[in-house]
């Protein structure tokens, strides 16, 4: 861990905000967009990847508040879902989403498509609201 956040660590919801902008600047500086399709797959993935971690980030400190000291880190998105769906049906749907578009599509598929990925973003956006 880097001085720098030994000092000022950040709180969780703008750790997931930083990941989610981290994102957002490698398709923008990176990713090359041109009629609504990503030139570079690799960064495309790379951002993908990002912005699912900060959705992670959000469900579990999401978890941790609604758990408390029951709270067990999640092991799959299965795990993920059957704990949202006894809290919120509005998270779990941007969840789902999330996963489906960054994470499946995007990460693991290496879509092109601008709208799939924006739409992600979104969703994670929608997400922070949460904590």
């Amino acid at each position: 861990m880097s001085k720098k956040s030994m000092e000022n660590p950040l709180s969780p919801s703008a750790e997931a905000a930083r990941y989610l902008e981290n994102a957002r600047q490698i398709l923008t500086e990176k990713a090359g967009k041109k009629d609504g399709l990503y030139s570079d797959i690799k960064y495309v993935r790379m951002a993908a990847g990002t912005a699912y971690s900060a959705a992670l980030l959000i469900l579990d400190e999401y978890l941790k508040q609604k758990e408390g000291i029951h709270f067990v880190k999640p092991q799959s998105i299965e795990d993920y879902k059957g704990r949202l769906r006894k809290y919120d049906k509005k998270l779990l749907k941007h969840t789902i989403n999330a996963y489906s578009e960054l994470h499946l599509i995007g990460y693991y598929q290496g879509t092109e498509s601008a709208e799939v990925i924006q739409n992600g973003l979104a969703n994670v956006k929608q997400m922070l609201s949460y904590i």
